[in-house]
């Protein structure tokens, strides 16, 4: 088990990812702020929501998107069962088939972590 200084590390790393990427692209857009940033993160993706949220302050502070909304869109998890083909829910990547017990299987929502949108001025 990760300790919760691991985790936010893990989280804010993401974090300044995020912001890299989005300053990247409202410099591109001549904008000198970001207004809203829509972010689409599976919940298989192995981020912290609670975690992300505690280090994105720090994050984008003196930045452009410091005084951006952010939206998160969860994309709950699914995977098709490789040997009787259902489509399922998971909540964790070790999850079976529910219809026939099989851990073989393709997962097919859920580790998305990636800027939707973004508004900029």
């Amino acid at each position: 088990m990760k300790h919760k200084t691991q985790i936010d590390m893990h989280e804010l790393s993401i974090a300044m990812s995020i912001v890299r990427i989005a300053e990247n692209e409202a410099t591109k857009a001549n904008a000198s702020k970001v207004d809203l940033i829509e972010l689409e993160i599976g919940t298989l993706a192995g981020i912290e929501f609670e975690a992300l949220d505690f280090v994105w302050p720090s994050a984008v502070k003196d930045t452009k998107l410091e005084h951006a909304e952010k939206k998160i869109n969860k994309i709950n998890g699914e995977a098709k069962c490789n040997d009787c083909h259902t489509v399922f829910p998971i909540d964790d990547i070790i999850d079976n088939c529910p219809k026939c017990g099989s851990f073989s299987k393709t997962i097919i929502k859920g580790k998305e972590l990636l800027v939707k949108s973004l508004e900029v001025s």
